[in-house]
Order: C-alpha cells, then structure tokens, then sequence
C-alpha cells in the first residue's frame, strides 16, 4: 500500500548541545529588534500542526486587524538555528516547541514566552498493523513493555520524538538505549510511514498528523498517545509556544501585544469553528482527507484556551525535559513566562 504524500515536512528541534554552538556563533549580536515600527518578523521552525494558529490569523487578516504587520516569515528547520536569529535580531518573535525556548533560555536569561498554541505532546507512538503485543485498549504498562526489543523509529538523537520513548519506558524501569533499538529516519513524514509499512521499523515515535495519516491509509495504529490522555500525569503540557526576549518585547511592546491578540482570536476560531477545517486542508496540503478529518477534533483540544501559560502544564513540561535530558537544568515557571501570561487554569 503507498501512503499519501504530505506536502510539508516537519523538523523537531536538535538537542541542547547544538543550540549551544548556534548560540555561541550569535550572542555577540544582541538581541534587540531591526525590524520596523509596527512590523514583527516571526520565524518558525516548520509547517507542523504547532503553528496552524499563525497560518489561521494570517489567512484571516487577524495581525492586520490588531495593528501589526508580519514581515520576514523564515521555515527554520530547527530550534538552534530559530534561536541564532532571535539572538542576531533578525527575527523578533520564534515559534516552536518548549525545548527550543528552555535552551534559549540556558544561554539568555532574557529569553521568555510569549504566546501558548498548543498544551499537549503532539507526538504519538504508532504501531504497524501486524504488531505483536496487546491491543491500544490494554493498560499502559502493557503496552510498554510490548514495546520492549523493538525497532522504533524517532526523527533523530535529541528530540522530541526520541525523548517521549525515554519518558514511557522510564515508567516502565527500562532504557530505550538497551531495551529497544532506536531507527533515525528523519522528519520526513511519508518516509516514516514508509518504513512502518515495509517492516524496517515496527513502531513509530512521530509527530501529528503521520497517526492519523497512518490509520487513514491501514499502515499502522496509534498505541500511545499523550494527547489523548494515555499517560497519566502528562494529559497536559506546554509544547508548542512563540518566544522572544525581554528586549525585543520592551522594544515592540505594542507589537507584541497585537500578535499575542490575532493568535488568541485564531485559537478561539480552530477550537470553535468547524469552517476552520477548510483552512486545514490548505495549510496541509496532500494530507488523507480521512486523516484530516481525524485530526481535526484532536487539533481543537490541543490548542490553548488562551495565550497565558497554567503553572500546571509548564511545570508538567519542565519535569519531562528535565527527566529525559532534553534540556540541562530548565528554569521555573516564574523564570521562563513573563507575570502578564501566568495562570492558575
């Protein structure tokens, strides 16, 4: 069976070490804006379901509507290299993940949070339709254990994909690094369902929507899923965020502001407008039809109530980072979100 080819492709951040040597090449530069009055340049690391709520507020007209014009609009690749531009002033405002904020964070204090997309882990473990081991309905420690010896495919070393395999097994008492064998294929999403398929791999580690895509396709099934609730303790956590730093915010106050208003309205619009679906189709161009359909109910979960950061979900986040070594020494909540976005939701 061929799977569906999505269009765009997905890079999960490196690890803490290579946003070091980014960061060291850059910090010389400052990290004050040399944007315009009135402009924002927004970089972000890929096309993902992270960033739709960008891609909404643009096609909307929302930054236009609350005062602020988007100018440079840079795909990254990866967290290190987003951070060397916020540090260079080349771009005022990154979108990412959490980690990507956490290692800003470990070379410029200044680095902070600024708006909240998504508040769960929107990667998956995927399992190949013939997999040997108890049905996605057993409990958790089972299907953990099943995973144990199995060749399991992650985008690459230091990501995300590879550190929700280290958190579930570390449930478990095992180690991914003696008790399975990791496959790096890479953020190619057709890919990664390729090699699902052929058997070079029997599971998956893999960012949305490749579950969906392999359900819609009979490649494989989603067996673990924290975003739909699978592991207790970690239901919800920060994941997909913008940044900035305090200076850049001081300096485009009134920029920031309207940003942060046009993805509070685009976050309403993907939890509550069914209409939101066709920008969906749009924004993931080649996706199954039955894949996005899956993906859209998912997606109005995931997507934050508002643009604050609830103490719970950060320091759920913080706790994982600090678990599975994706980041040395993360800071507090009060430390990485600024007063105006703190919540006790």
């Amino acid at each position: 069976m061929t799977t569906t080819t999505t269009a765009r492709r997905v890079r999960v951040t490196a690890a803490g070490a290579v946003a070091a040597l980014m960061l060291a090449t850059s910090a010389c530069a400052g990290s004050s804006s040399d944007t315009p009055e009135g402009t924002l340049n927004v970089g972000q690391i890929s096309d993902s379901v992270a960033f739709f709520p960008l891609y909404v507020a643009e096609e909307r007209g929302y930054f236009e509507d609350e005062g602020v014009q988007l100018g440079e609009r840079p795909r990254m690749g990866t967290g290190a290299k987003l951070a060397a531009a916020l540090q260079s002033g080349s771009i005022d405002l990154g979108a990412g993940v959490l980690t990507d904020a956490l290692n800003l964070y470990g070379n410029d204090d200044s680095a902070e949070l600024t708006a909240s997309l998504i508040e769960k882990y929107y990667v998956d473990i995927i399992v190949s339709e013939d997999f040997d081991g108890p049905g996605e309905d057993a409990p958790l420690e089972e299907r953990i254990d099943a995973l144990e010896g199995k060749k399991i495919g992650i985008t690459g070393p230091g990501s995300g994909t590879e550190a929700l395999v280290a958190y579930i097994f570390q449930r478990n008492g095992m180690d991914p690094a003696t008790d399975a064998k990791l496959v790096n294929l890479g953020a190619d999403p057709p890919a990664a369902l390729g090699a699902l398929e052929s058997g070079q791999v029997d599971a998956l580690s893999f960012f949305q929507p490749v579950p969906q895509q392999a359900e819609a396709t009979g490649v494989g099934t989603t067996y673990i899923s924290p975003s739909r609730g699978d592991i207790p303790g970690f239901e919800n956590t920060s994941h997909g965020v913008v940044f900035t730093t305090s200076d850049v915010r001081e300096q485009k106050s009134e920029e920031v502001a309207a940003f942060q208003r046009a993805i509070e309205r685009a976050n309403t619009d993907i939890r509550e407008d069914p209409e939101v679906e066709d920008l969906l189709a749009d924004y993931m161009e080649g996706i199954d039809e039955q894949a996005r359909a899956d993906l859209m109910p998912i997606m109005q979960e995931e997507v934050a109530a508002d643009i604050g950061f609830s103490k719970d979900s950060v320091e759920t986040a913080l706790e994982f980072h600090s678990k599975t070594g994706l980041v040395d020494d993360p800071p507090g909540y009060s430390e990485i979100v600024p007063e105006d976005l703190r919540s006790q939701k």
